[in-house]
């Protein structure tokens, strides 16, 4: 085994420079190749590459600036140390092992990679990925039954966390399995229980009925919820999250006055429909249209179409949809506008409304492995009126819907970034538990030195997603695309993790009894809703990388 006397914080910060380096060289030659992203479709492979890297890369950064800030502080974490360590010493050897591969299509020099070769960074990558200090941590998670009590540096986000676990724990996982094994709908007990703990409202600004805790606050809660259930808490604040960035952005004031107290004390319950049968992440190519009409002398629009995957539209009480207003095909995004259709809420896999003003929209659910407790509609949308009071924006935000509804989806891809570790979180608990406990050869699994080497690698994935989605939560509206980094990130770890966590459960983790095969379906999900894998990185994160280099 190769051994370093560097400290691990000191060894993660050499390995992490050296990486940024190379990544910088590498999206200013693909700026070069693409012309600052106009030709990405001409190089979509090497610019989910790029995307990748520059995503792990910034992952890395965050983990470190977490661990250096709580030094600075005086409260030093030796296990978050060894974890930045190990990850940063894991991305450089990805990274390396990278532009090898495609050398041709990075199109770097010798001095460029440079950074990557020299003998300190081989031995602060062997030493980080060393199997007996990935052990070491799988050891400690093991012992600890894989809790996560990392320091928040934020009291308002520390008191959160115990009281989302506390009600993750007491209310939602006592009821989680069986909404997931019978496919029910989650609870109104539950969801008046959400909403009496302010859940719905953490981001809403206090002038409009929130509690304006911030965004880190709101991803905290996610994660929380989600390592309870996914659908059933996790998600419940995610469609109500996305209008309110949007009415914030671009709201009429009226709209704002109206809508946002109603959606924090959980009176208004949202769903979102933009995605149609035929156009997925393609939204500049919605094809539900909205005419204006008039109905009793009231200005408005009828709208026609059908939308799909709109997950809680059938128990929702308002949808947020997205509808064409310019009939021209050319107009592209800039022929889009975000409209709020209230309906009453209905149970079960199948809804039908018929508006006093004559139109109809009719919903039946999509089976799904996971991501149960909502129930996932197509929707079919026959003549529907809206008023003018219900677009966003009124008179201003005709041909606006795009831009607003992008900018909730930002919203909704931090929030899922959050999701993502609640699943994976869990996964390793659940994981933690069951290798302490269960007996194979003689030995308890957790003496098993792979156990240990797997357990601990799950760990230190997990740091970094949690540390790069809190980072972009702190920085929400400032740092562009992270919140889509994180995403991609998180998503990815999840999905690994949970499905390391039910092998090591064996054939038990097959079974529907158990919750580690929830969480490995509900995982499945996380990298396709609010933008799937590819199209985050080649048309947010590839694109924003080039474009800005």
């Amino acid at each position: 085994m190769t051994t370093t006397n560097v400290a691990p914080a000191t060894a993660a910060r050499t390995l992490v420079d050296a990486a940024q380096r190379v990544v910088a060289a590498a999206v200013k030659r693909a700026a070069q190749v693409t012309d600052r992203g106009a030709k990405i479709d001409d190089y979509q492979v090497h610019t989910e590459r790029i995307a990748y890297v520059a995503t792990q890369v910034r992952a890395a950064q965050d983990l470190l600036a977490y661990v250096e800030r709580l030094q600075a502080a005086g409260k030093p974490d030796a296990l978050q140390e060894r974890m930045a360590h190990s990850y940063a010493a894991e991305i450089t050897h990805a990274l390396r092992s990278q532009v090898e591969a495609a050398w041709d299509d990075f199109g770097l020099t010798e001095a460029d990679i440079a950074p990557l070769h020299t003998p300190e960074i081989r031995a602060l990558v062997r030493a980080g990925m060393d199997e007996g200090a990935i052990r070491a941590i799988g050891r400690e998670m093991i012992a600890s039954g894989g809790q996560n009590n990392c320091e928040l540096e934020d009291e308002v986000a520390a008191l959160t966390r115990d009281m989302a676990r506390d009600f993750a724990r007491t209310e939602v996982m006592p009821i989680a399995q069986e909404i997931h094994r019978q496919d029910l709908l989650v609870p109104d007990s539950l969801l008046q229980k959400f909403s009496a703990q302010g859940f719905f409202g953490s981001s809403i600004p206090e002038e409009y009925g929130g509690t304006g805790m911030g965004d880190l606050p709101m991803i905290i809660i996610t994660e929380e919820l989600s390592a309870a259930s996914l659908a059933a808490a996790g998600s419940l604040a995610t469609r109500p999250e996305i209008l309110t960035k949007a009415l914030l952005a671009g709201g009429t004031e009226e709209q704002r006055q109206h809508w946002l107290p109603r959606i924090a004390r959980g009176e208004e319950l949202v769903a979102i429909a933009v995605t149609e049968p035929d156009t997925g992440s393609d939204v500049a190519s919605l094809q539900t249209k909205a005419e204006p009409a008039e109905h009793n002398g009231q200005q408005g629009w009828r709208i026609n179409g059908a939308k799909a995957w709109s997950t809680f539209s059938g128990r929702a009480t308002v949808l947020a949809l997205l509808a064409r207003t310019d009939p021209d095909p050319k107009s592209g995004n800039r022929g889009l506008s975000l409209f709020m259709i209230p309906k009453p809420p209905f149970e079960g896999h199948h809804w039908k409304y018929e508006q006093p003003e004559g139109g109809v929209m009719e919903g039946t659910a999509n089976p799904t492995p996971g991501y149960r407790g909502m129930h996932s509609f197509t929707i079919a949308i026959d003549n529907v009126w809206v008023p003018q009071t219900h677009l966003v924006g009124g008179d201003q935000g005709v041909g606006k819907g795009f831009f607003l509804q992008m900018g909730g989806f930002a919203a909704g891809r931090l929030q899922t970034g959050g999701r993502a570790c609640g699943v994976a979180q869990a996964s390793l608990e659940k994981a933690c538990q069951y290798v302490a406990q269960r007996k194979q050869f003689g030995l308890p699994l957790a003496e098993y030195h792979l156990t240990q080497y797997k357990i601990g690698r799950m760990a230190v994935l997990i740091a970094a997603s949690r540390q790069t989605t809190y980072a972009s939560a702190r920085a929400f509206d400032t740092r562009a695309p992270e919140p889509s980094m994180a995403k991609l990130l998180s998503c990815d770890v999840a999905g690994e993790v949970s499905r390391e966590a039910q092998l090591l459960h064996g054939g038990w983790g097959y079974s529907e009894e158990d919750p580690i095969s929830r969480y490995v379906v509900d995982a499945l999900v996380l990298p396709i809703f609010e933008g799937v894998k590819p199209t985050l990185e080649l048309k947010v994160i590839g694109r924003a990388l080039l474009a800005g280099a």
